[in-house]
């Protein structure tokens, strides 16, 4: 049952990392914390997705720009290297309720506002995403909703949106899980797991492009929106 569960999740998690830019540890902590504790289930889940990544960020590399990337990095970076350590001292259910009801108002908004997303952010704004995401992903491996809207602000075509979000994931698949193992969090036994679930995920991402180049940036767009509002429910109610 355990690799049934990996497999399923690692395919529909590439599939929707594929179409929206992000999204894949949320699929996958939907599953995985019923058979691996929850700081390792991230672990597991984040390293399994490299392959997707790498394999999205190879696809869209001409349209990836470095300077547009390795600021918010470092901020993002930096909060979850701290945060990383904070699962068993703060009360993570709170943290929880408090992002999904983020994401739920910021995807109603960006559904019903027509201006809404035509605009860069303030750099306030744009700093305030940065450390949420941050944290969460130190927290729980789940830093993508906020990122995404960040980069999709600065985009003008789905190939200039998933070129840049996914080398931004591909740094940050890197850094964190090194910083993972160098905790303790994530070791050798873990490694069949994490093989199985990239060459599922490979299967999931294939899917993924076929169905991407049929869209624009303009198409997906609501469902990007509509999958951040549905992230944040699951954070509200699981």
């Amino acid at each position: 049952m355990t690799w049934l569960i990996i497999i399923v999740a690692s395919v529909l998690a590439a599939l929707v990392q594929g179409l929206t830019g992000f999204g894949s540890v949320i699929i996958m902590m939907i599953f995985f914390p019923a058979i691996f504790p929850i700081s390792r289930a991230a672990g597991i889940a984040g390293t399994i997705m490299f392959t997707s990544v790498l394999t999205l960020t190879l696809r869209y590399h001409h349209y990836f720009k470095l300077k547009r990337v390795l600021p918010p990095f470092i901020v993002y970076a930096a909060v979850a290297t701290w945060s990383v350590h904070l699962s068993n001292v703060l009360d993570t259910r709170v943290l929880r309720l408090m992002l999904g009801a983020l994401l739920v108002v910021l995807s109603l908004y960006f559904i019903f506002s027509k201006s809404a997303g035509r605009a860069k952010y303030p750099w306030y704004i744009a700093l305030l995403f940065m450390v949420i995401s941050g944290f969460f992903n130190g927290l729980f491996g789940i830093g993508g909703p906020l990122m995404a809207l960040y980069f999709l602000s600065l985009s003008d075509s789905m190939g200039d949106y998933l070129g840049n979000i996914q080398g931004f994931f591909l740094i940050d698949a890197f850094y964190i899980t090194s910083v993972r193992v160098a905790n303790g969090i994530l070791g050798t036994i873990d490694i069949p797991y994490i093989i199985v679930g990239m060459i599922a995920a490979i299967f999931g991402t294939i899917i993924a492009t076929h169905l991407s180049e049929r869209w624009d940036l303009q198409t997906i767009k609501p469902w990007i929106y509509a999958f951040i509002g549905l992230s944040g429910i699951y954070y509200l109610f699981f």
